[in-house]
């Protein structure tokens, strides 16, 4: 980690930024953090992945080879669907038909959908029109007393699969599982089954590696433990591992700084994304070890990393590469994790199935690994880094000044207007905490002036004002797009009962009940390093902090290099049991219910529709949206940085001048789909024969359902396209 930091230094340097990162005031105008290039920023560090005496990954290109292939491959999915099906274009996915879901993630909401704001009908294999956007609408959209006139709890997201009960998959040529499927109960045209869509709309994939958690609510973990999501949560997960003495045991798997992995084994077996219903690892895993990689897609000859295997010379694109998925991961992987060639103890498929039981091999029982790990190492490939913002020259402190005037202005614009606050950092998100930890270290300065600081050193932060004091997920936050009852976001919990907030679990931590802390780095927040203080050293009650009526002592941790050095008091454990079973209290609150990740702003020219329910399909509605302070009253909201700006609603100029400077962060290379940016071809299912009230074709798969349309997605080399990728607005009818 110490070499990546003195290679970003090095960056600095070259590019005239060292006073930025020793220590010389800022003397820049504007307020609060300042927006700073990504070049040569520490990637998050995985021990143990592929360093050390005996490291999991034996060969990083291979790797970074097989998770390319893996990502953009449509056997992967139990009916076609790849996971750049929902990621192909800058990251995210541009669709326009039958990309809607009635209702966000875990709302006991009825799964009905809206008219649209004209009228029409909308639902299953609709095709969304430009004037569908923004979902919720109002009379004056740049004012907050505006009326509201329209409003819909309809999600804008990305299709996937046709779902139903998995039984058995060929091991070579057809792409599609054998699974029960019928027509489901919510997307259907008539009697005919659609592809079911996600609650919530897709994120992109570039730069996700400097996420610290993934998925809207985060509940894709920060530590990988081979097998699930869940991180240490999950008690059954773990790896099979071939010891010296030839045996073989399952054993718990535990890296951190791999989000990304965990996000990998959620999706590729989610009926809804990718796959039936029941399907597991090693049943995919069976499905494709002696297969081809993209066996159905051509392949760029000069592709960035698939090139060397592709079957592809110029001018004639052929499909596939030349070798297999067993020997790839053979070639990437520690032997101990794949040579083990008998069978019994990993379990097996039903009898049933095509394979009539027969039970799985260690290759298979650890494919959750390979597929996982892999994945991860490819997107972290995928870092957008040189954008004009990335490539301006700076002044003497440090402060950009080589973009244009106009995204200068902006720039400041985006200071001043507290966006800065949560999209800090050279990935423009708080939830970079790893990255912005160390850089904060480097130098606070870059984090914020001495009008406001903001601590990214810890995975929760604090706020109080005068309706009280709540804590909050380090990169989550609240903004008001959606009421709380139609997605809980970060409220949410896991299988086990646990929640998925690190917040919720620091009030049980200061209560005393140790027992409900599920994440380790719960267990290690410093309360003196909280942006605010959650105790005072007073005799008298206070409405909003702890005192010495209450009960309070001193933080158990270290106080070195404190954050906020006054907040070292915390609350005694009976104290704070106490303001728990407060039904009206004020100072001890979470903010996780309606709390969402923040996303990077970076290529956020291309990377629409926006926001966690895909409410909004261009930049111009996202900047009425917070120049108006937001659409709905929700608990997170109160206590954020979100509010009317009356300088933005009243100034058109400003308004052009903060959307130039976002489109400043759009890196050419996303932009013509550029190495590392390049991919194979890709057929992408987009709706179904016919439209929202008639279905006129039915699938080869089953009867009971639609046939698919496609969109085709053209082989990419390294030196990209000819034509740029556009914004998801010019793709609305």
């Amino acid at each position: 980690m110490l070499n990546i930091i003195k290679k970003f230094i090095s960056t600095l340097i070259k590019i005239g930024c060292l006073t930025f990162f020793t220590g010389s005031p800022l003397q820049a105008d504007g307020f609060g953090p300042i927006p700073m290039t990504l070049k040569g920023a520490p990637v998050p560090d995985v021990p143990g992945l592929v360093g050390g005496p005996d490291p999991i990954i034996i060969n990083k290109n291979k790797a970074i080879l097989l998770g390319k292939a893996l990502f953009w491959d449509i056997n992967v999915g139990s009916d076609g669907v790849a996971c750049a099906s929902c990621h192909f274009h800058a990251g995210v996915d541009r669709r326009t038909k039958n990309q809607i879901s009635p209702i966000g993630r875990n709302s006991d909401l009825p799964k009905e959908f809206e008219l649209a704001s004209d009228g029409t009908l909308r639902g299953p294999n609709a095709i969304l029109k430009r004037s569908d956007f923004p979902f919720f609408q109002t009379d004056n959209p740049l004012n907050p007393t505006g009326m509201p006139i329209y409003n819909s709890d309809d999600v804008a997201s990305s299709s996937g699969s046709f779902g139903g009960e998995y039984r058995d998959a060929k091991s070579i040529a057809a792409t599609n599982d054998q699974c029960n499927r019928s027509s489901d109960p919510v997307f259907h045209v008539g009697a005919k089954g659609t592809r079911k869509v996600e609650p919530r709309n897709t994120p992109t994939v570039f730069n996700a590696v400097f996420n610290f958690r993934n998925f809207w609510d985060g509940r894709a973990n920060n530590i990988f433990n081979g097998s699930s999501l869940w991180g240490d949560r999950d008690p059954d997960a773990g790896v099979w591992v071939r010891n010296g003495d030839g045996t073989v045991a399952k054993e718990r798997l535990r890296l951190i700084n791999s989000a990304l992995a965990s996000q990998a084994v959620a999706t590729a077996l989610d009926d809804t994304e990718m796959s039936c219903h029941g399907r597991t690892f090693s049943d995919l895993g069976r499905k494709l070890l002696e297969r081809k990689p993209l066996e159905h897609q051509r392949v760029h000859w000069n592709d960035s990393v698939l090139g060397g295997l592709a079957h592809s010379t110029p001018n004639n694109l052929q499909k596939g590469l030349n070798t297999n998925y067993y020997q790839l991961i053979m070639e990437a992987f520690n032997p101990k994790y794949w040579d083990y060639n008998h069978t019994g103890q990993f379990g097996a498929p039903p009898p049933s199935s095509a394979t009539h039981g027969i039970p799985y091999r260690q290759v298979e029982a650890n494919f959750s690994m390979f597929f996982a790990l892999a994945l991860q190492l490819y997107q972290s490939t995928l870092i957008s880094d040189d954008s004009p913002f990335d490539r301006s020259t700076v002044d003497e402190h440090g402060v950009p000044i080589g973009l244009s005037a106009s995204a200068q202005r902006g720039m400041d614009i985006f200071r001043d207007s507290h966006c800065a606050l949560c999209h800090i950092g050279p990935n423009f998100t708080s939830s970079a905490v790893v990255t912005n930890g160390i850089l904060q270290k480097l130098n606070p300065h870059a984090f914020g002036n001495s009008a406001f600081r903001v601590s990214t050193t810890t995975v929760l932060t604090s706020l109080s004002l005068t309706g009280g004091m709540m804590f909050q997920d380090t990169g989550f936050s609240g903004t008001g797009v959606t009421p709380v009852e139609n997605d809980i976001g970060l409220g949410g919990t896991d299988p086990f009962g646990n929640p998925l907030s690190f917040s919720d679990q620091y009030l049980q931590l200061l209560a005393g009940n140790a027992s409900k802390v599920v994440d380790p780095y719960v267990a290690n927040v410093r309360p003196c390093d909280l942006d605010t203080q959650i105790a005072i050293d007073s005799d008298n009650p206070h409405a909003l902090f702890f005192t010495r009526a209450d009960g309070i002592q001193n933080q158990k941790q270290n106080t070195v290099n404190c954050f906020n050095p006054a907040g070292i008091l915390i609350p005694t454990a009976n104290a704070a049991l106490a303001e728990l079973k407060k039904p009206n209290r004020r100072k001890f609150l979470s903010a996780a219910k309606g709390s969402y990740k923040i996303p990077s702003l970076r290529n956020i020219e291309l990377t629409g529709p926006y926001m966690h329910n895909g409410g909004m399909a261009t930049l111009d509605e996202v900047l009425e949206f917070y120049t108006r302070g937001g659409n709905f009253a929700t608990p997170p909201k109160e206590f954020g940085k979100i509010f009317a700006l009356v300088d933005l609603r009243l100034a058109p100029q400003k308004r052009k001048d903060l959307l130039n400077f976002l489109k400043s962060l759009t890196d050419d290379r996303v932009r013509y789909e550029r190495a590392p940016f390049d991919h194979p071809e890709i057929r992408i299912t987009h709706g179904h024969v016919g439209d929202n009230s008639s279905i006129t074709k039915s699938s080869p798969m089953n009867a009971a359902l639609a046939a698919d349309q496609f969109l085709f997605i053209p082989a990419v080399g390294a030196e990209g396209r000819a034509k740029p990728l556009q914004p998801f607005d010019r793709f609305l009818q």
